[in-house]
């Protein structure tokens, strides 16, 4: 509203200004008004731009998401792996212990030989043939021929024997300490010494 239209109203000069001013505070609120209607409309923008940029994540994470799932499950099955080659070793383990146990007792004529034993003691064990026996007894079988006789050339003789002849052909006479203690020890054989309390 212009003051001149008023003035041609015929209006007081007095009334022009509490008219102006009137109007001024409803000019005022009206753009305030406007420019709260216009920050509403911004962050009505915004918050739509948001929505939509949240929209978008979900899309992407929903795809992640399925990668997430397959990852998962990929880990899963390498999982079932690792413990199923974990307690195929832990098996192995025992066995080889147990057969270990088993074969501790035995001298064999050589490492080779018992190394070979102790591998066909290890497939034969998981055979239908061994299944209820111990591994003492699947032992007997592998070294045991046909007849039932021990197979030669897989345990030393363990079998104490004679100590070989002294160098000077005689085991000397028992009283005779020092030259006795020289033969055992030239045979190889501890000596013991008893004490008399």
């Amino acid at each position: 509203m212009k003051r001149e239209f008023l003035k041609e109203l015929g209006l007081a000069d007095d009334a022009i200004e509490k008219i102006m001013a009137e109007n001024g505070k409803d000019i005022n609120e009206l753009k305030t008004a406007g420019a709260t209607a216009q920050t509403t409309i911004a962050d009505l923008q915004k918050q739509i731009s948001d929505r939509d940029k949240q929209l978008e994540t979900l899309k992407k994470s929903s795809g992640d998401n399925e990668a997430l799932q397959a990852q998962i499950t990929e880990l899963q099955t390498a999982n079932k792996t690792a413990k199923a080659e974990y307690e195929g070793k832990i098996k192995q383990l025992k066995l080889e212990s147990e057969i270990n146990e088993t074969l501790a007792s035995k001298t064999f004529v050589n490492e080779f030989t018992k190394e070979s034993i102790k591998s066909k003691m290890l497939e034969k064990v998981n055979s239908d043939d061994s299944k209820g026996k111990s591994f003492a007894d699947i032992l007997t079988v592998l070294t045991q021929g046909e007849d039932g006789k021990p197979l030669p050339n897989i345990f030393a003789d363990t079998k104490p024997g004679n100590p070989p002849p002294p160098a000077g052909g005689n085991p000397p006479a028992p009283d005779d300490k020092d030259e006795m203690t020289k033969w055992l020890a030239e045979a190889g054989i501890p000596l013991q010494t008893i004490h008399k309390e």
